[in-house]
């Protein structure tokens, strides 16, 4: 893992970023030693940095020993959720405003989805999510968007530490349905949710390439309206807002 270069202050900064980043992969707590071998840092660094960032709150450590994320990056996280919100509305809104159904952006948490944006559609039966809910992966649009961007072997590796409960009777049920089902959401270049968390629901969703942690946008309504044939008008118009979406992310990322 690629450490800042520069004076001792901002390399410790990159050192103390690279170690929350270790934490997050890891699924959000880690022993001392696996987490100098993720952030490839001696040991002794590690306790050093790991005894600010616990001073901090931005670290906790568990009975077991183990380091964990701490609850002082909620606030940072909120705010950062507030803000990527605000920048992608008028992207979502374009996307209502060309499908009439509501649009999503979500992330991903851990071993789940976070819904961080939405526009609702101006049908009065339309679907709404709430901002900041959290949504299981292998049943929802934006959750297969979300494994999409990663390999298999760590979608396997995701699924055997989670649970894949039923919802309806179009939830996929196991490992190798769900890994063959992104096999042909890759080829068709998007993911479809028919009806695996509210039968009667459809969802169109895609990818946001280039965002810092895996991020997808979405469509979904009710299948009489969002019916499989109108992917061919749909998914061009989700596309090319994950790619304005994917552009406001690198023009952020730029110092």
């Amino acid at each position: 893992m690629p450490i800042l270069q520069g004076t001792s202050g901002v390399q410790s900064v990159g050192r103390a970023l690279d170690v929350l980043e270790a934490m997050a992969t890891a699924g959000g707590f880690i022993s001392v030693t696996e987490l100098a071998d993720k952030a490839e840092l001696p040991v002794p660094t590690i306790h050093r940095l790991i005894r600010t960032l616990v001073g901090r709150g931005y670290v906790r450590q568990l009975p077991s020993r183990h380091y964990a994320l701490g609850p002082r990056l909620i606030r940072l996280g909120d705010c950062a959720t507030q803000l990527i919100g605000a920048w992608s509305h008028p992207h979502l809104s374009e996307l209502v405003a060309r499908t009439g159904e509501t649009a999503n952006m979500a992330v991903l948490d851990g071993d789940m989805a976070v819904y961080v944006a939405q526009v609702p559609s101006p049908h009065p039966m339309r679907m709404f999510t709430e901002v900041g809910g959290r949504v299981f992966l292998h049943c929802t649009g934006v959750g297969k968007a979300l494994l999409l961007q990663l390999p298999d072997a760590s979608i396997r590796a995701l699924l055997a530490r989670c649970t894949m409960p039923s919802y309806t009777e179009n939830s996929v049920r196991d490992t190798d349905a769900l890994v063959a089902d992104l096999q042909r959401s890759r080829q068709r270049g998007y993911a479809i949710d028919e009806g695996e968390q509210e039968l009667g629901v459809r969802c169109f969703s895609v990818p946001v390439p280039g965002a810092p942690t895996p991020t997808a946008i979405s469509i979904s309504g009710p299948a009489t309206r969002v019916t499989i044939e109108s992917a061919n008008e749909v998914v061009p118009h989700l596309q090319r807002v994950a790619s304005m979406l994917s552009a406001e992310f690198r023009r952020e990322a730029i110092p």
